[in-house]
């Protein structure tokens, strides 16, 4: 499971607001580009507090850095959340601003912590999935019912161009492929068949 998109979240702890964002990645490069994207952001803040993790299961690369808070009070923490959330490729940067009252290692550990649960709470799950990039020409008359056959399979529109007939670029999973293929020719009376382009092993569905 993986994040589907960015999603953000703030919380505020005695006066000093934390700011948490999170995002999907693909590799260490792409969370590090992530976190320095955060901290050019918000680079007026208190501390710009990062960590990822890299992979699924029993295969991952995780990071976590406390950014000049104490040790152990805030990076650790973040990561132990996404540790015990469930999700794979999945960065998170927490912000501070500081609102003038100390909070101690223990209020930190509990702040940078509840600020992880809490962009967590508003994170929309995905899964990767193999994915067949399909091209369709479809009669205009097809249109509607061809919108309910894609929600019917999961199907995603990456494309489309309105001349003489529509063609559609999208995917659908590589699963579904041969069902989703039949099911269109069947209801077009043979009219229209999607073309397979080529196959995406790692494609992101939203998971219902």
């Amino acid at each position: 499971m993986i994040p589907l998109e960015r999603a953000e979240a703030e919380i505020v702890v005695v006066n000093s607001r934390f700011i948490a964002t999170l995002e999907p990645v693909h590799s260490p490069e792409a969370a590090r580009a992530f976190i320095a994207e955060m901290r050019e952001r918000y680079a007026d803040a208190s501390h710009n507090v990062p960590a990822y993790i890299i992979g699924f299961g029993n295969s991952t690369m995780a990071y976590c850095s406390d950014d000049g808070e104490p040790s152990g009070s805030s990076g650790r923490p973040l990561l132990t959340v996404l540790q015990g959330s469930g999700f794979g490729n999945i960065a998170i940067v927490v912000t501070r601003y500081f609102g003038g009252t100390k909070l101690g290692v223990g209020g930190l550990v509990r702040a940078y912590g509840d600020a992880g649960k809490a962009v967590l709470e508003r994170v929309r799950p995905a899964e990767l999935k193999s994915a067949t990039i399909f091209s369709l020409q479809i009669p205009y008359s097809f249109y509607d019912r061809f919108g309910l056959l894609a929600a019917e399979f999961g199907a995603a529109v990456h494309d489309e161009s309105f001349e003489g007939e529509i063609t559609i670029c999208g995917q659908v999973m590589t699963a579904d492929y041969e069902e989703f293929e039949a099911a269109i020719s069947n209801r077009t009376n043979g009219q229209s068949r999607p073309e397979r382009l080529s196959i995406n092993p790692d494609a992101v569905f939203p998971i219902a």
